[in-house]
């Protein structure tokens, strides 16, 4: 009956994080592998308080069909505070509320992408967008990113020769490697990109997990006729009410309403009164405050056992903020036969290779997060990993 199987999803992956997780979630695995914010953070006292609050003042607009667009109150808070943390102007009528970003991805997908059409991607790059992309069969092209962001001189060749629709980004703390494109890196890219008829995609799920370092500009800033911007509730309070959205200009709204009234007809409704009531009722700068502090420390002792039990030429790329440690080993060295026997000794990681298209794989890197355990545990994974890279 597999021959009943569309085409585009033959040719998808499935996700290798996915398939991880599976042993990852044995009782005595110490897992690095998931991108998983920490559940002891979710601030549950204060959603409980908020789902009464609803059901009580709001019931039962709150259990009803809604607008496609999502709530008018929760779009107006996410205008608000783009305004107030990165002094962006921007309209609640051009945000949209979704299941989560990874929607967001989907849906530019459908309503941007035909078969074969060329489209620019980080490389490694995050393993969600390349599957979501992947369903709407484009023809990815890679550009390298470096401790300081995209690879500027590739970059350029990329969009002259190939002329991609959209440059799909993460400047913020990237999955997998978590740097941040520097300064000037970003303003190189925003120059690059302003020659082309090309929109860029600056998804954000991390940027506001930082516990060092500056803020810098945003791609909506400095080429705002261009790019579309992702953001998520997801790191930030809780995941599993899928609750993203995404920025788009007035031309691309429309469309993207269209396909997601096809999809789902609109996200969550009673998540989003929940949520909205939430941040009506508390400081979230307070909660991040806490998450930021609590991913700094973790971050900490995950390079202090590093230094202490790793190998000296492994190499690591300490990042400001966000969630993973981006880890090379030598040349020759593969991640892949690692964590086969890393499994054996009862602790995972993510290798490099799945987040890389194409040709260019580094198959000696591995991404490690450091959100979900503990300090006690990270320092026995991190032996444990050290056993196996010696061994």
């Amino acid at each position: 009956m597999k021959n009943l199987l569309s085409n585009r999803i033959q040719n998808v992956p499935e996700s290798f994080i996915r398939s991880i997780l599976k042993v990852s979630t044995q009782p005595d695995v110490i897992s690095f592998a998931g991108g998983l914010p920490s559940a002891d953070l979710f601030p549950i006292e204060g959603l409980e308080n908020a789902c009464h609050k609803v059901l009580q003042t709001n019931g039962k607009k709150a259990l009803q069909y809604s607008s496609s667009e999502g709530d008018s109150d929760l779009r107006a808070w996410i205008s608000q505070r783009y305004q107030e943390k990165q002094g962006l102007n921007i309209s609640p009528s051009n945000i949209l509320i979704t299941n989560g970003s990874q929607q967001a991805l989907d849906l530019l997908g459908k309503v941007l992408l035909n078969e074969g059409d060329p489209i620019a991607i980080e490389n490694p790059g995050y393993l969600g967008a390349i599957q979501s992309f992947s369903l709407y069969q484009p023809i990815m092209h890679t550009v390298a990113i470096d401790e300081n962001g995209l690879d500027t001189k590739q970059l350029a060749d990329v969009l002259e020769e190939h002329k991609p629709k959209l440059l799909y980004t993460v400047p913020n703390f990237q999955n997998p490697t978590g740097i941040s494109y520097s300064q000037e890196n970003r303003e190189a890219v925003a120059q690059i990109v302003s020659q082309h008829d090309i929109l860029l995609v600056q998804d954000d799920p991390y940027g506001e997990l930082r516990f060092s370092g500056e803020q810098k500009s945003n791609f909506y800033e400095l080429l705002p006729e261009q790019t579309l911007l992702l953001g998520s509730f997801s790191k930030v309070v809780v995941p599993s009410f899928r609750l993203g959205w995404i920025v788009a200009p007035d031309w691309l709204m429309k469309p993207l309403v269209i396909a997601k009234q096809a999809a789902d007809l609109h996200t969550n409704y009673f998540s989003q009164q929940v949520i909205s009531q939430y941040l009506q009722d508390n400081a979230l700068d307070d909660h991040i405050e806490k998450i930021t502090h609590f991913y700094g420390k973790q971050k900490q002792a995950m390079m202090d056992a590093i230094s202490e039990h790793f190998p000296g030429d492994v190499k690591v790329a300490e990042p400001e903020g966000g969630m993973f440690l981006w880890i090379t080993l030598p040349k020759g060295v593969s991640a892949m036969k690692l964590f086969d026997k890393a499994v054996q000794e009862k602790v995972a990681f993510v290798p490099g290779k799945p987040f890389y298209v194409g040709d260019e794989v580094q198959e000696n890197t591995m991404r490690l997060s450091y959100v979900t355990v503990d300090e006690a545990k990270i320092s026995e994974g991190i032996k444990r990993l050290a056993y196996c890279m010696k061994d």
